[in-house]
């Protein structure tokens, strides 16, 4: 989907990513999904530490989900 840098998450890359793919701005994103523009900012970065409710909000309003797996 996005290439990785050092010093952010996969999951910051695919947000940002796929973001941009929406033609979104920061600031449509977090007023789709009710969140606040820093926290899309802060969730694009690489934040290590976010609301497991906020980050649902933004990934559904982008047609994402978030997935665990066993790690081998």
């Amino acid at each position: 989907m996005a290439q990785y840098t050092a010093g952010r998450s996969h999951l910051a890359v695919d947000v940002r990513a796929r973001r941009k793919d929406l033609g979104l701005t920061q600031v449509a994103l977090a007023e789709l999904a009710g969140v606040s523009e820093r926290f899309v900012m802060e969730l694009e970065q690489g934040k290590p530490t976010v609301r497991l409710d906020k980050l649902s909000a933004v990934l559904d309003a982008m047609g994402l989900t978030l997935r665990a797996e066993v790690r081998h």
